[in-house]
């Protein structure tokens, strides 16, 4: 799918969310990324075939009491 030299990376990759950006609609909270993956501002992802990426937030660390 992706034309850019060099080549984004794949929907397979651990690197998948540093591909281009195809489309991007912040009001539905959705992007598009030029190797197909639909990344969400929750951060979750869809995958070109089908297998989804549960929101994967950083987690904050524990403050003291």
């Amino acid at each position: 799918m992706c034309q850019h030299q060099p080549p984004c990376p794949t929907a397979d990759s651990a690197d998948r969310e540093s591909a281009r950006l195809v489309a991007h609609h912040p009001e539905q909270g959705w992007s598009l990324l030029c190797n197909g993956v639909l990344l969400f501002e929750d951060t979750g992802e869809l995958l070109p075939d089908g297998r989804v990426i549960a929101p994967h937030r950083p987690v904050a660390a524990a403050t003291a009491a």
